[in-house]
């Protein structure tokens, strides 16, 4: 009997649910509307493509399709953990991402500290604009002022270096130069633009609290650490988390630009040997797998990163 009326009232809750979901449908649709061509788009593009990721786990043949192709298993990540390439791929990718981390996640912090202080609204908004600029400028682009500045024959890096009495060096061949090349390359590149949510979040500070700690005698940095730095840490750690979980995911297209035969010890990471072995080998199955390792790893990550997040604070991703 008690049984009988646990579930009954389980059924009316549900039931009210129900009603109540579609009263604010039919209340909000518009709103809903405008979510229509995200969800489509996620739909499409990202969630309905994983129907082939079963193909990590075959010996894909195109004439017989995804369906008709041989399950061989974990036969491909098998291959990939024994190559010769697992390792300096781990290597490489960890410390590319690890790098550029660690010097790129406080730059548009600092920058945005900076601004915050600026009372002189035009030089601000010249600086914002001068910061912003290069985010706008695409890989192909990007990496043509690379070459050109780093050139060993008319490099404005090389004719600097032979003023001052160095001789010229060609560092775009140069394994141990790429890493820094591409990780200040890109803090320059996405400095100005990351620092756009923090400034947003500056400007919810009250000010109030800052003239109140000028009263009681806080000097200027003192109110930036105890107040500005303390109101953004809470968007910093969102940041945090989503950058750890992509720690494994370097931009192909500029590594892949910026690569050649004479540095690719320290260049070749998992996204182009990806490239290599699905696009220009046509091993799909193999190059799925490694794919698919890779976004495992990321998840993993995240998933540590956001639940260390959440026992050590109170902010976190969900």
């Amino acid at each position: 009997m008690n049984i009988s009326l646990s579930e009954n009232k389980k059924h009316g809750n549900t039931g009210k649910s129900r009603k109540h979901f579609f009263i604010r449908l039919s209340r909000d649709y518009e709103l809903y509307l405008f979510l229509l061509p995200a969800i489509l788009y996620y739909i499409i593009f990202a969630y309905g493509p994983m129907y082939g990721v079963q193909i990590a786990f075959k010996d894909f043949n195109g004439s017989q399709g995804i369906w008709g192709s041989s399950w061989v298993g974990l036969k491909h990540f098998k291959n990939f953990f024994q190559s010769y390439y697992f390792w300096p791929l781990i290597r490489n990718t960890l410390t590319v991402s690890i790098y550029t981390l660690v010097a790129g996640f406080p730059a548009p912090i600092i920058l945005a500290l900076m601004l915050n202080e600026v009372k002189n609204e035009k030089f601000k908004s010249l600086v914002q604009t001068v910061t912003y600029a290069p985010h706008f400028i695409s890989i192909v682009v990007l990496v043509g002022i690379i070459t050109i500045v780093m050139s060993p024959n008319y490099g404005i890096v090389n004719l600097g270096l032979q003023a001052l009495g160095f001789e010229k060096h060609n560092f775009m061949t140069d394994p141990k130069a790429f890493r820094h090349i591409y990780v200040l390359s890109g803090i320059w590149q996405s400095t100005g633009w990351n620092s756009i949510i923090y400034i947003a979040a500056l400007s919810s500070v009250d000010p109030a609290i800052h003239e109140s700690a000028v009263i009681d005698g806080a000097s200027r940095l003192q109110r930036i650490w105890h107040i500005n730095v303390k109101s953004i840490v809470p968007t910093m750690v969102i940041l945090l988390i989503l950058n750890a979980g992509s720690i494994m995911n370097v931009g192909f297209e500029k590594v892949f630009l910026m690569q050649n035969d004479l540095n690719s010890t320290t260049s070749d990471v998992i996204s182009t040997y990806i490239y290599r072995r699905g696009m220009v080998k046509a091993d799909y199955s193999f190059s799925t797998a490694v794919g698919l390792f890779n976004n495992v790893v990321n998840f993993i990550l995240l998933m540590l990163v956001n639940t260390v997040s959440r026992k050590l604070g109170e902010t976190s991703l969900f």
